[in-house]
């Protein structure tokens, strides 16, 4: 029986019966971002001069592996894919050269996802603009394009890439050379900065930048949303294929930068804590891809008094390396916001980043809308029914929300990370310490709390979309790293301990996330399911010492256990409310003692389906429904509720 399309009423997803539908779903999946022919895990050497000839085909699993994958996320009770790939992964070869085998077999492993109760909504993924730069997503003749050399990233200094700083015979993790989640420093480095710029904003700032005459702009985003409709007609009639995110986590480039400022600490220009790593202006960027030197400041979390604090200067670029093809110029000196003078460089107009036409620009306003509105035109051309999943740059768009001129039929889509555990691979419980800002947790209700003002602040940002209607809360990505404390996990498993206490920690950390999903109804697809992924910390997930799997092939031990694999499952695997003939009011699980309960008012018959894991009722479990009657559904691990009338049901599971 095919799924129904969802569409949207208000902060609810709805089905065509107009029951209220919650997507707990899960990104899949981690080695997406890289090419599976040749094997592109970060952990393997590679200059990226086969970047034209690389195959997708075999990312997130080969098609002979789809049926035991999907049972088995099938079994953990998700119904919702956040399901990726790359315009590297469609447009490789070269401008207007689709990867015709590619999008046959992404098609079919979207088909082959229907047949498990799996909705599935294409993420067009990205980190910091291509693995050239330390990520993934474009592919590297963007660069070529654009007047970059990005086989000088490194010798500049221009990018953060894995692959040029870890030491592959050594192997394991490596804090020295590579540290933990600097990757997403590349955001703030040159190459990164002028890529996004271009982007997002090539019209606004470097208008004579033309290519094959056309603005800059134009030509980035009219590529990159071709590779978007070259998918979309290939999944168009797929009834769980229910829309497209806009791009995964875009970044601003330097558009609202002031172009001498570093960010050191707080101030009246960025209102942020400052984050680790390399305090790069505008200027130095630019500096630095001219082939200029410059010592920058470096900042660091000082352990003693848990801030993060300036520890000195690194000196970039030292042998001059200019990242510039030879015959190119950089676009923005030709429009008046620098020159070169004797050797150094020199602001000429600190605001040009700032202020176009006498007014301050806004990313929100003036860029992410009118792409918002781009990629949802191009996409509905191709289907008219399908949602747009849309996200802001995650370090700033927050603060400032979705433009009000957002598409009809938006969906929130934001990101939420514990930044603290996923930035030290430690979840300090029961006391929680905020190196960023100080804070100081106390306990898991403190720790949940907080946990939930931060989500409903999330949530709170879709109340202006779709005409001020409001917007379903979908958490495009959360989720932990399962190599805590230097891989203690593991290390226990290695050592034959295959039962829950290695994963204690993290089936605390999971649980409190979850009880703030549940506390506020809204909707999540967990980052991530990898089938390639190892117990192995150079290895991870495949890309960039990541490792926030739910799944590993080494802990695979018991072939005929659907559970096999699964990491800290207690913590995730749960019951929830998947399908409500009303307003859901509240969902709410007790991990230790197995009692749930869930309350909705009623419409008309009323159903609802809820989803009882095994896995947490190992002995059997009862119910009670006040307002309503309830049919057991074993076989899909799910209880079917009815009303006896509109109004207020409730319903209690408690363990045997």
């Amino acid at each position: 029986m095919a799924l129904p399309r969802l569409t949207i009423d208000g902060e609810w997803f709805r089905d065509k019966d107009g029951c209220a539908r919650i997507l707990r779903g899960v990104n899949l999946g981690g080695d997406c971002k890289m090419p599976y022919t040749p094997n592109g895990h970060t952990n393997l050497p590679t200059d990226f001069s086969d970047h034209r000839t690389v195959s997708f085909i075999g990312r997130p699993f080969p098609l002979a592996e789809a049926e035991e994958h999907f049972e088995r996320l099938k079994a953990w009770g998700f119904n919702c894919l956040r399901l990726l790939t790359t315009w590297e992964a469609v447009e490789h070869a070269g401008p207007r050269q689709y990867d015709e085998a590619y999008l046959d077999y992404f098609a079919e492993i979207c088909r082959r996802a229907a047949h498990f109760g799996l909705y599935v909504f294409v993420d067009f993924h990205q980190d910091v603009w291509s693995r050239m730069t330390g990520g993934d997503g474009a592919p590297g003749w963007t660069f070529e394009a654009v007047g970059l050399d990005f086989t000088k990233f490194h010798a500049a200094g221009a990018a953060n890439v894995m692959q040029y700083k870890y030491d592959f015979a050594r192997g394991g993790r490596q804090e020295d050379r590579y540290p933990t989640m600097t990757w997403s420093q590349n955001y703030r480095y040159p190459a990164n900065g002028l890529m996004w710029t271009f982007f997002f904003a090539g019209r606004a700032f470097c208008p004579d930048f033309r290519i094959d005459g056309v603005n800059v702009q134009d030509y980035l985003q009219d590529h990159y949303i071709g590779a978007m409709e070259a998918v979309a007609r290939r999944v168009r009639d797929l009834p769980n294929v229910i829309g497209f995110d806009s791009l995964n986590e875009p970044g601003s480039g330097y558009v609202g930068k002031t172009l001498s400022y570093r960010h050191l600490a707080k101030s009246e220009l960025d209102r942020s804590n400052p984050r680790p790593g390399l305090a790069w202006s505008v200027l130095d960027g630019f500096a630095v891809a001219r082939g200029l030197t410059r010592d920058i400041p470096n900042l660091a979390i000082d352990r003693k008094v848990m801030r993060v604090v300036p520890v000195g200067d690194e000196r970039v670029n030292p042998d001059g390396v200019s990242i510039w093809l030879k015959g190119a110029e950089c676009p923005f000196e030709r429009a008046g916001a620098y020159r070169l003078k004797a050797g150094d460089i020199e602001a000429l107009d600190e605001d040009f980043f700032r202020r176009r036409d006498g007014r301050a620009v806004s990313m929100e306003k003036d860029f992410m809308g009118p792409f918002f509105r781009r990629v949802a035109e191009r996409v509905r051309a191709v289907n008219a029914d399908w949602l747009l999943f849309a996200e802001l740059d995650p370090g700033e768009g927050f603060a400032h929300g979705f433009p009000a001129d957002t598409p009809e039929r938006t969906v929130n889509a934001s990101h939420w990370y514990d930044i603290v555990t996923l930035g030290t691979k430690q979840f300090n419980f029961p006391t929680w310490v905020n190196p960023y800002s100080g804070r100081v947790l106390e306990g898991a209700e403190a720790i949940e709390e907080a946990y939930t003002k931060q989500l409903a602040f999330i949530k709170e940002n879709a109340k202006t979309l779709n005409a001020n209607t409001g917007a379903p809360t979908l958490i495009g990505e959360f989720g932990i790293p399962f190599d805590l404390d230097q891989a203690a996990a593991y290390k226990a498993w290695a050592a034959g301990d295959h039962g829950t206490k290695p994963w204690e920690k993290h089936v605390i950390a999971l649980d409190l996330m979850y009880n703030a999903l549940d506390k506020l109804l809204i909707s999540s697809t967990h980052w991530n399911y990898t089938a390639s992924n190892r117990n192995d910390q150079a290895v991870g997930d495949g890309w960039n010492q990541e490792d926030l799997s739910i799944y590993s092939i080494d802990q695979r031990s018991s072939p005929n256990d659907i559970n096999s694999g699964g990491r800290a499952l207690e913590g995730f695997v749960r019951p929830y409310a998947r399908m409500v003939g009303g307003r859901p009011l509240k969902m709410k699980f007790k991990r230790e003692t197995g009692a749930f309960r869930f309350v909705y008012e009623a419409a008309g018959e009323g159903d609802a389906e809820i989803f009882v894991p095994r896995l947490q009722y190992p002995n059997g479990f009862t119910v009670e429904v006040e307002g309503g009657s309830v049919i057991r559904d074993e076989r899909n691990q799910s209880i079917h509720v009815k009303a006896d009338l509109p109004g207020k049901v409730g319903v209690s599971i408690a363990r045997l």
